[in-house]
């Protein structure tokens, strides 16, 4: 992805779907409140800071977010949890992340997000669209729920009324809008895993729909198992190779697990690729 016809590859793929854009935290790193105090919480560390005060808990509780969520939700009840990711990510004001204004650009007919904010949403504010979200330790078949979104608002849906013909905005892990549903504590990620694994996390069109198709990780630390078991899955009959992971500094870790997964490691992030992009954008239909 070192020259420019890798980067022409890359972005006509988005565009025509054949490449599937995964989002990391690492996608809001430039995003802060209105008057610039404060960072959006993303990553692990920053979610499990801002959930306890600004505090650092113990270090058994910093290892990932769902641990620490996990013990929160012990002591003060599941809705804690609920109401931190909802202030968060559905009250709080924030900038606008330069990411989402070039992926908008692009639009995607698919996109997976893992973060729980709205500015992948934000961006397809006037493009009717197919949200998937993911939950987690309900009383129901399936793991995910799904909306039609009119161009103007989200109405819930059955799965054979799925308009499979509009882009798909899958988000895993949860959002705010157009209700408040997560998976954030360890409990939500067994099951939700669990019923990944078994095939009941993802709707039938969209398992048929993702076939051989080649992913861009964008954002990504694949340092924890967590992480890891949910994109195995939510990426199963992918393409060879998989696509490519844009991680800076990898870890021996993550460049197994890439290796594994036959996922191409490219060792400089998002910036540059849209850096390199916008050169090269006068040679993308």
């Amino acid at each position: 992805m070192s020259d420019s016809d890798s980067v022409i590859e890359i972005i006509s793929g988005l565009k025509d779907g054949s490449i599937v854009p995964y989002l990391g935290p690492g996608v809001l790193s430039d995003v802060s409140s209105i008057d610039g105090t404060e960072k959006i919480p993303a990553d692990s560390d920053s979610l499990i800071l801002a959930m306890n005060n600004g505090q650092p808990m113990a270090p058994r509780l910093m290892y990932e977010f769902p641990r620490a969520a996990m013990n929160m939700e012990l002591k003060k009840g599941r809705s804690f949890v609920e109401r931190f990711l909802t202030d968060t990510y559905g009250n709080k004001k924030w900038s606008r992340s330069l990411f989402h204004d070039w992926l908008a650009k692009i639009a995607p007919p698919y996109v997976i997000d893992i973060n729980r904010d709205t500015q992948l949403q934000d961006s397809y504010k006037n493009i009717p669209h197919t949200l998937i979200v993911g939950t987690s330790r309900i009383a129901a078949d399936y793991r995910f729920k799904l909306y039609h979104y009119d161009g103007e608002h989200y109405a819930t849906i059955d799965l054979e009324k799925a308009n499979k013909e509009l882009p798909i905005l899958f988000k895993p892990m949860g959002t705010p809008t157009p209700e408040p549903t997560y998976v954030a504590a360890d409990a939500d990620y067994v099951d939700y895993i669990s019923e990944l694994m078994g095939g009941f996390a993802i709707p039938g069109f969209l398992k048929e729909y993702r076939k051989d198709k080649r992913y861009l990780l964008l954002g990504m630390k694949l340092t924890r198992d967590t992480e890891r078991m949910v994109l195995s899955d939510i990426i199963y009959a992918a393409n060879t190779p998989a696509g490519w992971a844009l991680i800076p500094e990898p870890t021996d870790k993550e460049r197994r697990f890439c290796a594994n997964q036959n996922i191409e490691l490219v060792e400089f992030d998002w910036q540059k690729l849209i850096s390199a992009s916008n050169i090269s954008s006068k040679d993308v239909a």
